[in-house]
């Protein structure tokens, strides 16, 4: 009997022990990862003594938001018109290079999950291939045919670029999207009299409408967040907001206030749109992944 108690005392403390460690891996990793943006959040609200003062403090002794005053309504020629300015930027390019991206790779997609044609899988691995290079590498050769083509600093520019470079993972998320859908459902669309071009406005992209979505919103989110290109491709008219953001520090002083608030509201819209849309991001990348 006393036999039978310890073994299922054993048992019950293995259980608990493994329910502890878990619940403890998970404290740990959220820790982890929401600590680099609470500090930026702490930071924000800091006035710049607060924030260089030694000892170091966990919470600002006078907090404050006037930093976020600054951001969002100063004046002209300040940080605030800057930062506006870069946001605007950023919006525009990054929404136009996302529906260039979209309109280019919805027909390739379709085109290489229903046609074999000699070399079609060479194209698609070739595809792939493009998002191992390292940007570096290529960076300036575009900067050469971009100079002679007079394309530096403009928004032409800067967007094909952002559209040549969001591309390939469209292709590849939205490829296999429709290799789930059967083609059965477009021989009967085209039997019935509808054209391919119906056939992926009234079938494919309706059944397609969550991968399209998530696809969407990494594109967004990836041109938002561009730091690379755009610091390279641009100067003075087509600043994104991570630029313009990197431009706080200079060599005539350092805003880490108002460069850590200007980061927490350049992340809001990436946050925001993660959280209302992560069921549609979830199941398109796993879903398309699984099926390429």
């Amino acid at each position: 009997m006393s036999s039978a108690i310890s073994i299922k005392g054993k048992s019950f403390f293995l259980a608990n022990a493994k329910t502890i460690i878990k619940y403890a891996f998970v404290v740990i990793v959220t820790i982890w990862t929401l600590a680099p943006f609470t500090w930026l959040v702490l930071s924000s609200i800091s006035t710049k003594m607060d924030l260089t003062s030694f000892p170091p403090r966990w919470f600002p002794r006078n907090p404050t938001l006037e930093n976020y005053h600054t951001i969002l309504l100063g004046g002209r020629y300040s940080l605030g018109e800057l930062f506006r300015f870069g946001v605007m930027n950023s919006l525009f390019i990054s929404l136009t290079s996302t529906l260039l991206a979209l309109l280019l790779g919805i027909p390739a997609a379709y085109s290489l999950s229903r046609f074999r044609f000699k070399g079609s899988t060479t194209v698609f691995i070739m595809t792939l291939i493009t998002q191992i290079i390292p940007p570096i590498t290529i960076a300036i050769p575009l900067y050469m045919i971009w100079m002679d083509l007079q394309l530096l600093d403009t928004y032409p520019g800067l967007i094909s670029i952002y559209t040549a470079f969001i591309l390939p993972f469209v292709t590849w998320i939205l490829y296999g999207y429709f290799q789930a859908i059967p083609k059965e459902l477009d021989e009967a669309a085209i039997i019935d009299g509808c054209s391919r071009l119906g056939v992926i406005f009234r079938i494919i992209l309706p059944l397609s409408a969550p991968g399209i979505v998530a696809t969407i919103i990494f594109c967004f989110i990836v041109a938002w967040n561009e730091f690379f290109y755009a610091l390279i491709f641009t100067a003075i008219k087509t600043k994104t907001l991570p630029i313009v953001i990197a431009e706080f520090l200079t060599k005539h002083g350092s805003e880490y206030t108002k460069l850590a608030a200007s980061g927490v509201i350049a992340s809001i819209p990436p946050i925001m749109i993660a959280l209302i849309f992560q069921k549609y991001i979830i199941s398109g990348l796993v879903r398309g992944a699984l099926k390429a």
